[in-house]
């Protein structure tokens, strides 16, 4: 498939609306099924030094930052989240919060950069902007995004019936997996030429970016 950008239903959505609730309720199944922030986490910590600090472009409801807190990977003032939407109830005290769009503020000071279902929203050029926005600072760059295959928008039909998924979560599936990746697509598109990277897909699509500077 050739990649494709598209907006979906649940960007469009007031935060306080029931389907966009309930299709962030789903996202965290589709999440653990997929095994992103298992990963995600252990990929931290593998990289984590004392006294470095990570940012989670895309945070969301902030689930995965709490996650990475609660298991004692990172201490909360070195963790930030960066997200539209504003500061979850849930996020922890001391660990910041940055509400806003990546593209129109500085992004905080980090050694790493972490992002979950999250750039495949963009397309090359803004992919290019947001690279070259990065932190001076910043060392790591782990990612966690769709597979762009035929078989996982078939993997995604089958879970959307077993799992009832809603409208909105089934047909944002679909719009992700053909806005993914695949090989070296995405750090190519970041501009990440001075890096060293590696990149591989799961069997139930997802596709992964570890990234670090030589």
């Amino acid at each position: 498939m050739q990649r494709r950008v598209e907006p979906e239903l649940l960007d469009t959505l007031p935060a306080d609306d029931s389907a966009a609730q309930r299709s962030r309720r789903e996202l965290r199944l589709i999440n653990a099924i997929m095994g992103n922030h298992r990963h995600l986490a252990r990929e931290v910590r593998r990289s984590l030094r004392p006294g470095w600090r990570v940012l989670e472009l895309g945070a969301g409801d902030g689930t995965f930052g709490t996650r990475l807190i609660a298991a004692g990977i990172g201490r909360p003032q070195e963790i930030t989240g960066f997200d539209l939407a504003p500061r979850p109830a849930t996020w922890p005290k001391d660990a910041a919060w940055v509400q806003g769009d990546v593209f129109a503020r500085a992004l905080p000071p980090a050694e790493i950069v972490t992002a979950n279902l999250f750039l495949h929203h963009f397309t090359p050029e803004a992919l290019a902007l947001l690279g070259s926005r990065l932190p001076a600072e910043c060392r790591v760059i782990l990612a966690r995004e769709p597979a762009r295959r035929r078989r996982h928008l078939a993997q995604g039909a089958l879970l959307s019936v077993l799992a009832l998924l809603s409208r909105v979560t089934r047909h944002d599936m679909r719009v992700s997996i053909r806005a993914g990746f695949l090989g070296d697509e995405l750090p190519r598109a970041l501009g990440l030429g001075g890096w060293k990277w590696e990149t591989s897909a799961t069997f139930l699509g997802a596709y992964q970016l570890r990234a670090f500077r030589k």
